[in-house]
């Protein structure tokens, strides 16, 4: 690239362009930018910083990797690459529900980790679930028949192992819930979003209909953006994860009022 050419791109320009790089090159290195463009290294820096903080690549040393925003592995996939600490997650989700209670489950390989724990706990009153996640219905095989649990009609996604579409947003609509559990593919300082649009459908409605929502996803979640947004963070009750975000995400949600259950040295920290 000619030096006048460079010269005139401005930062959004500049920063437009490494995006367009990395649709090409799976990995771009700083030093490689400076020289194309014909700025400083500190300057590429900062721009590929500007870009992670916007959830549009995934920072590395010296350089970044792309981020794939509108793709993840499917439901199996996931559950074989899970981290450590899902069931965690789903101990201290299932901790949660009440005797009695009426409880809307999301699909996904996080939010499914809570069906054996919620099998495992006997309850006065029986309880009912209702879900659009054949994982969550075959986890509770154990589950007391004076439970209930309801499957949503839909449209199945082999990919998800889960139902979707209008006929399962018109099926939650009749209902209304004590407490939702949701998943999600990211959560950043803008709100949370994943990258399966006809999910997003399904989430929404479950808060809509449920007087809390929790969001259940593993630490590797955070600082994550992903194709569409569900919603902003201060429309949720809390946030259960296996791991303390960074102060940053910590600090917005505790100035939104939103509880914080993460587990940290073998015991549940309430925040």
């Amino acid at each position: 690239m000619k030096r006048g050419v460079a010269l005139r791109l401005g930062k959004k320009e500049r920063q437009y362009r490494i995006l367009q790089e990395l649709q090409v090159h799976p990995h771009v290195r700083v030093a490689t930018l400076a020289e194309r463009f014909d700025v400083a290294t500190e300057t590429i820096r900062r721009d590929l910083d500007a870009l992670s903080s916007d959830g549009l690549l995934k920072r590395e040393f010296g350089g970044a990797s792309a981020r794939p925003m509108g793709h993840q592995p499917d439901f199996a996939q996931r559950q074989l690459s899970a981290v450590a600490g899902l069931e965690r997650i789903g101990m201290m989700a299932a901790d949660m529900v009440r005797s009695g209670d009426v409880a809307m489950i999301d699909a996904g390989s996080t939010v499914a980790q809570i069906a054996p724990f919620l099998a495992a706990r006997a309850t006065k009153l029986p309880r009912t679930f209702l879900t659009n996640c054949y994982a969550v219905v075959q986890g509770m095989a154990e589950l007391s028949d004076r439970d209930d649990v309801v499957m949503c009609p839909g449209q199945f996604d082999r990919r998800e192992n889960a139902v979707y579409g209008t006929d399962t947003v018109e099926y939650l609509r009749r209902f209304h819930a004590n407490i939702a559990f949701i998943g999600a593919s990211g959560v950043s300082r803008h709100g949370f979003s994943d990258v399966n649009r006809r999910a997003v459908a399904i989430k929404r409605v479950m808060m809509e209909r449920s007087d809390e929502t929790w969001l259940m996803v593993d630490h590797t979640k955070f600082d994550q953006r992903y194709l569409e947004n569900v919603a902003p963070l201060e429309d949720l009750t809390g946030i259960i994860t296996d791991r303390e975000p960074d102060r940053e995400i910590s600090s917005q949600l505790e100035r939104a009022g939103i509880r914080l259950l993460a587990w940290r040295d073998d015991k549940q920290c309430v925040g």
